[in-house]
């Protein structure tokens, strides 16, 4: 196995991947769109695709020009659906014609406009029946007298107010029948206001006693039972003082230090003593004060509950003549509304009737426009019911990424060549350091594991590298790299001699060997 320096691998070039992506989509593009123009068959019809033409387009990356086909979509009748189409024009053709000549009699009637306050539409029998002049003008002129009739009333008749028809409209319901009715209001607001407030029951007690609760007065025991135990107890300490002395027993021994104790103690009794009796009194004044807020507060409460009962008893009494009020005032506004009803039904029975008369003369007036519609109108022709036909779509090829992914895989393999290429030297460079000896006599279990090249004085050579171990290393350590009788065959200056044993040197070996 030779090892060299592997070479990048070559980039692809981005206008040529851009290029072939284009050709492929095109390309997928166009046999897809022959998959789906599919030619359909149906009762009504058929659909037909065909090809009828082509555009160029030119890649504007590399110029390449590409063919696209243009499709035409073809459709036709069946031809029971194509003999219904032709007997519907022939038929529209009749109905035109027979829309065309009914419309003449519409001249009459829409040419006079529609005048509610006159009778609605215009009668030209009436108009003649009522106005004998018009009627004798009409026999005078020798013209078809309703069309006589509906000129004069267009150019004169309206002018002078006369009535096209035979029956005027119904007259609307007039504002003026629904009078002012009013609403009663009686003498609601003269029943008496509502007590909202009665009088002051005073101020509730929230707290009692003074603000120190009565810690002055407190002290004030304490002292005085202290100012009468303190001389006591000073006669008792001197008392007790003499007694020790007289019985021998000196000031610092043991003895006179518990007898101290023992007297200390009973003037600290003494004084907590004094103590508790202050608290006690304080204790005494505190429920004094107590007792004095809480009959405060219960006649406060008292006279609240007589001041809240009599204003009770007095909304009572107002909110009964308030009902009796509001009954009476109901009364007189029930009687009011009913007038008021009388009133709106008549109101809304004459504008019922006037509604109603409308609502026929435009029926008369619209029905012969509708009929002449409906003429018009006529059998349509069933359209073909297309399929929705299965869509295939061919997958396009990524050409882009299978050459980004090749040359992804190209990169790896050249990084692992350069990984192998560089641990390979590092093995040849990290077993030799300075002058490495690297004699072939000094070494045991050796292997061929490849061969490098080496610029020598008589060109390049193939250099064997081998895996093995010294003479004495550990049986699992390895080690790889030539060996010295090889390198000097090559470049006898890389190699020197010490006591018979040979040595590369690690400086000169590294400029012989082929790295690129």
């Amino acid at each position: 196995m030779s090892f060299f320096k592997p070479d990048p691998p070559t980039p692809p070039n981005p206008v040529q991947v851009a290029g072939a992506q284009t050709s492929t989509n095109i390309g997928t593009a166009t046999a897809n769109a022959f998959l789906n123009n599919v030619n359909q068959i149906t009762p009504q019809g058929e659909l037909n695709y065909d090809q009828t033409d082509t555009y160029t387009f030119t890649d504007p990356n590399d110029g390449k020009t590409y063919n696209i086909p243009r499709f035409t979509a073809t459709q036709s009748l069946s031809p029971v659906q194509q003999y219904i189409s032709d007997l519907q024009g022939e038929t529209q053709t009749n109905l035109a014609e027979m829309a065309k000549g009914q419309s003449s009699s519409l001249q009459n009637m829409l040419g006079t406009p529609f005048d509610p306050s006159r009778g609605g539409n215009f009668d030209p029998a009436s108009y003649l029946a009522n106005y004998a002049d018009v009627r004798n003008a009409a026999t005078a002129s020798g013209e078809n007298p309703y069309d006589f009739a509906s000129r004069h009333y267009q150019e004169f008749g309206r002018g002078e107010g006369r009535v096209p028809c035979a029956t005027n409209a119904p007259g609307a319901g007039q504002a003026n029948w629904l009078d002012e009715v009013g609403f009663a209001r009686g003498d609601i607001a003269d029943v008496g206001t509502q007590q909202r407030g009665f009088g002051d029951a005073g101020a509730i007690r929230r707290g009692y006693g003074p603000e120190d609760n009565f810690s002055a007065d407190r002290q004030r025991v304490e002292q005085a039972l202290f100012e009468r135990v303190n001389p006591q107890l000073q006669q008792d300490e001197a008392r007790l003082r003499q007694q020790l002395a007289d019985q021998g027993i000196r000031y610092g021994s043991q003895a006179y230090e518990d007898a101290m104790r023992n007297y200390s103690n009973r003037v600290t009794d003494t004084r907590l003593g004094v103590t508790e009796k202050g608290g006690v009194e304080q204790q005494r004044m505190m429920d004094m004060a107590e007792r004095e807020a809480g009959f405060q507060n219960e006649a406060q409460q008292q006279a609240y509950q007589q001041l809240l009962g009599r204003g009770q008893f007095y909304n009572a009494a107002q909110g009964q003549d308030f009902a009796q009020a509001t009954a009476r005032t109901n009364a007189q506004n029930n009687a009011l509304a009913q007038n008021l009803a009388r009133q709106q039904s008549k109101f809304n029975a004459a504008n019922s009737q006037r509604n109603q008369f409308m609502q026929e003369q435009y029926m008369q007036r619209n029905q012969p426009v509708n009929e002449i519609t409906a003429l018009l109108s006529g059998s349509q022709v069933q359209q073909p019911q297309w399929l929705n036909t299965p869509s295939s779509q061919i997958p396009t090829t990524d050409m882009a990424g299978i050459l980004n992914n090749r040359f992804t895989q190209d990169m790896a393999v050249y990084n692992q060549q350069n990984q192998n290429f560089q641990q390979l030297m590092g093995g040849i460079f990290g077993s030799i350091a300075g002058v490495g000896k690297s004699d072939r006599r000094a070494k045991e279990n050796i292997d061929r594991i490849g061969t490098v090249f080496a610029a020598g004085r008589d060109g390049e050579k193939p250099l064997p590298v081998y895996e093995y171990s010294f003479k004495g290393d550990p049986a699992k350590q390895r080690r790889v790299g030539p060996m010295a009788q090889d390198v000097e065959k090559i470049e006898p200056r890389a190699v020197t001699t010490k006591r018979g044993v040979k040595y590369i040197d690690k400086t000169k070996l590294g400029s012989i060997l082929k790295v690129a």
